[in-house]
């Protein structure tokens, strides 16, 4: 794999560090600003919200210029909105560094994956992908844990100034290690928005939002339902979500590698093992060893489908695939944001904290169905074409007359 992956990936692990380390610091952000744990909840509302809104925009944007120099900008962005964050003097501040930064991340991955793509021959193109998603894995593992230490040990200010370290160290890997891309001739606006009247593009983009969406139902409410239900001390919910880490990096890689050989195969074993472990963490979050194992699963499964997701939008969309493949980043989020919304309605209706789990599987089963309804959609277009090319006329034969 080329050099120029690991740039995309330090990049990658800044940007899931910031995404998630708020989520470990929001008491002592909501104390220093004097304002509510709702309140404070914003940041990762505001965050998600500039993904889904942002990936578009800055795709658009920057269609006028190479991919390389996009990245680079984008790192810039991202590097000014976590300076932002640290340095604010009041919420509303922070808040709108938060949402800055946030801009950057969806371009950043749908762009990136395109590039990934391009540096590999094209059976190494998904792995690629999962190679430069490694580092949002890894973040979850060592940028969020560690992070979060730094914050409450020495301030949450401290830990934005160092992620937006990680960005200057991201910046300068995507400057030296990867090659100048010539900006495609001929794609305009209408060819990227093109993409989107591909119903295989759609669909990949619904199977993004409900099957990383089932993850998140569960995950969302991970303390209150280890805490309350499987009889960890809230001290211990950290390493649970390294164990999810962990999973996350592994599933991701073997999904990456399988995807370049098998790709729908690859997703209907991933969302249909997604949606019965979901299911079974209703019955195993009762029992701690049973529920620590759960949740590596969970993770496991859950990032499986992230590479063969994006290599599905990147196929589909082939000949402007940069916009479709930001969209679907944004899609990621906005799975996340509907899946804890659901989550809270269950749990808030009396259902329990395991109940989300429920909903969580119904999303990924939602997901595998809409899997196979795409494949059986492309299935049938190859028969349909196969049928025209047997059933052509065959090329004229010259005749020549005898006299």
């Amino acid at each position: 794999m080329p050099l120029a992956l690991l740039a995309l990936a330090i990049g990658a692990f800044g940007i899931g560090t910031t995404e998630f380390v708020i989520m470990g610091l929001l008491p002592e952000v909501a104390a220093d600003f004097q304002v509510s744990i709702p309140t404070a909840g914003f940041l990762v509302t505001g965050y998600a919200l500039g993904v889904v809104l942002g990936a578009p925009l800055m795709t658009l944007l920057g269609t006028r210029v190479t991919r390389k120099r996009m990245l680079m900008l984008l790192m810039g962005l991202f590097i000014v909105g976590n300076l932002v964050s640290a340095l604010a003097p009041v919420f509303g501040v922070m808040l709108a560094g938060r949402v800055v930064a946030s801009l950057a991340h969806g371009a950043f991955f749908g762009i990136g994956s395109v590039v990934a793509a391009d540096l590999v021959a094209p059976q190494k193109k998904a792995e690629a992908i999962a190679m430069m998603f490694t580092g949002l894995t890894v973040a979850n593992v060592v940028g969020v844990p560690l992070g979060t230490y730094i914050g409450q040990s020495a301030g949450w200010r401290t830990t934005f100034l160092v992620v937006a370290l990680l960005g200057v160290i991201g910046l300068l890997g995507v400057a030296r290690l990867v090659p100048e891309q010539p900006r495609p001739e001929g794609v305009r606006i209408r060819h990227e928005l093109a993409a989107f009247r591909n119903v295989q593009v759609l669909l990949a983009m619904a199977m993004t939002v409900l099957g990383f969406g089932g993850v998140f139902a569960a995950i969302t409410y991970i303390t209150p339902m280890m805490t309350g239900t499987a009889g960890y001390a809230p001290s211990s919910v950290t390493w649970l979500l390294v164990l999810f880490g962990l999973g996350m990096v592994g599933g991701n890689l073997i999904g990456g590698r399988f995807a370049d050989r098998r790709l729908m195969p690859m997703l209907y074993v991933s969302l249909g093992a997604l949606a019965l472990v979901l299911g079974l963490f209703t019955v195993t979050a009762h029992n701690k060893a049973a529920a620590a194992v759960t949740i590596a699963l969970i993770g496991a499964l859950g990032f499986a489908t992230v590479p063969p997701l994006q290599k599905r939008v990147l196929d589909q969309a082939a000949g402007a695939p940069t916009l479709a493949s930001a969209v679907n980043i944004g899609a990621f989020n906005l799975g996340n944001a509907l899946a804890a919304w659901l989550g809270g309605l269950v749990i808030a209706a009396g259902l329990g904290y395991t109940a989300p789990n429920w909903v969580g599987a119904a999303l990924a089963a939602s997901a595998l169905v809409l899997a196979v309804v795409s494949g059986l959609l492309e299935r049938r277009t190859s028969a349909g074409a196969g049928r025209i090319v047997a059933g052509s006329s065959p090329e004229p034969v010259a005749v020549t007359a005898r006299h």
